[in-house]
């Protein structure tokens, strides 16, 4: 896997190898990304659910707590 690499100063642009532990944290990056968005569309899902059993509008629930 490659990276590249863009020297602001210089104009260069270079392609490198990544290291062993920057392809590890990039894949621990992308499996945190996804778990994080599983979990948020979870509890989206969820609210939805409780809001239409309630049978009321999300500002509406608003209100209730305010």
């Amino acid at each position: 896997m490659f990276i590249q690499e863009h020297n602001c100063e210089t104009g260069e642009i270079t392609l490198r190898n990544l290291t062993a532990e920057e392809i590890a944290q990039r894949e621990k990056d992308i499996a945190d990304f996804v778990a994080q968005k599983a979990e948020a569309q979870a509890k989206a899902q969820a609210k939805a659910e409780l809001l239409e059993r309630l049978g009321i509008t999300e500002d509406e629930a608003k209100l209730l707590l305010a």
